[in-house]
């Protein structure tokens, strides 16, 4: 790695060899270094190797730097930093998407049996735009439940106009319908009478 200042002077032959073959070095090994080069100008892209293992690529515009990318010589990988340009979201701390995500025909998974969280911001709602939802594993029980101290309630509409079912949080706590207006309580079952037979 080198750096050069890029002014090769009148010199003798000897001189001037040693002068150029400093400035070759030094665009050979982008401008390699620990700071940006003294003959660095706009437009001057220079590879910052404070980190031996993980460099930086920087681009010079006049006034300071730009960190393009940094270079894994271990795993042989470019992380690009600008959010533009990111190829791998683990390398974005905060990704953001500008169109709708196609999951095209892939699946939304974790490693690790690690949960997959949706977290809306503040009074935001998570909302499953479905005519059916499932929910559990294939031939497994599902259990749905609150996040916390918080009762369980189930209505339709949004709750306007709506009865609901609501399962009440804590040891003992009751099960309650609650129609709206006139609306009642219907139960439908069949009765089935099994005579005992003695002998």
């Amino acid at each position: 790695m080198a750096q050069h200042d890029y002014d090769i002077e009148n010199s003798s032959f000897p001189a001037f060899r040693t002068n150029l073959n400093g400035v070759l070095d030094a665009i050979n090994s982008s401008n390699s270094g620990t700071s940006r080069p003294s003959s660095a100008v706009t437009g001057t892209i220079w590879l910052d190797t404070t980190s031996a293992s993980t460099p930086t690529l920087k681009y010079y515009d006049g006034a300071g730097d730009i960190s393009l990318a940094t270079l894994d010589h271990s795993a042989n990988t470019v992380n690009w930093l600008d959010s533009s340009v990111v190829a791998d979201l683990v390398n974005d701390t905060s990704p953001q998407l500008g169109g709708n995500l196609d999951v095209n025909g892939n699946d939304i998974v974790s490693t690790s049996n690690a949960d997959i969280d949706i977290i809306p911001n503040g009074t935001g709602d998570v909302n499953l735009g479905a005519d059916t939802v499932q929910i559990g594993d294939n031939n497994a029980n599902a259990t749905l439940t609150t996040q916390g101290t918080g009762d369980l309630i189930l209505n339709t509409n949004n709750g306007t106009n709506a009865g609901n079912i609501t399962l009440e949080d804590g040891a003992n706590g009751h099960i309650q319908f609650t129609t709206n207006g006139t609306g009642t309580i219907k139960f439908k079952w069949k009765l089935k009478y099994v005579r005992n037979s003695r002998r």
